[in-house]
């Protein structure tokens, strides 16, 4: 079994249209567990810390502003293949094209609105992952309950 971590953001629009029980649930029958979680009102400067990758990007002021606009929750989710079947439950980031079913196809609003981030590669993973966590917040999951 191939045991990963991923990083979950559950955006401000998922926060305040109340899907957040909705959204853990479709990631927890998916086989991922939450080892880490926090609630957190973004800072400007966190927000572009974390997006730095875009910054050149058109809509890099766009996403910061959208993703300073409310709290989000933060999460590292262990499972097989965690960013693989991350993205699955996830969905096409454009909900229009996200398929029947995905968390962002149910939830999302728009490309920016869309309820979730998730990370891309397993490198990208553990990137973001020490972007928000301190190795000591992390919780050892025991997977032979």
């Amino acid at each position: 079994m191939a045991i990963e971590r991923t990083l979950s953001i559950l955006k401000p629009d998922a926060l305040q249209s109340g899907v957040v029980g909705k959204i853990l649930t479709k990631l927890e029958d998916a086989g991922l567990k939450p080892v880490a979680m926090k609630m957190l009102q973004l800072t400007q400067q966190e927000a572009e810390g974390f997006y730095a990758v875009h910054r050149e990007r058109p809509f890099f002021k766009s996403l910061v502003q959208y993703m300073t606009s409310g709290p989000v929750i933060i999460q590292v989710l262990e499972g097989e293949n965690a960013v693989a079947r991350n993205r699955e439950v996830m969905g096409a980031t454009d909900p229009a094209k996200a398929a029947p079913g995905t968390i962002r196809k149910l939830f999302g609003k728009s490309i920016e609105a869309n309820s979730v981030h998730g990370s891309d590669s397993p490198e990208t993973a553990r990137n973001e992952i020490a972007y928000f966590f301190a190795q000591t917040e992390l919780v050892k999951y025991d997977w032979k309950r």
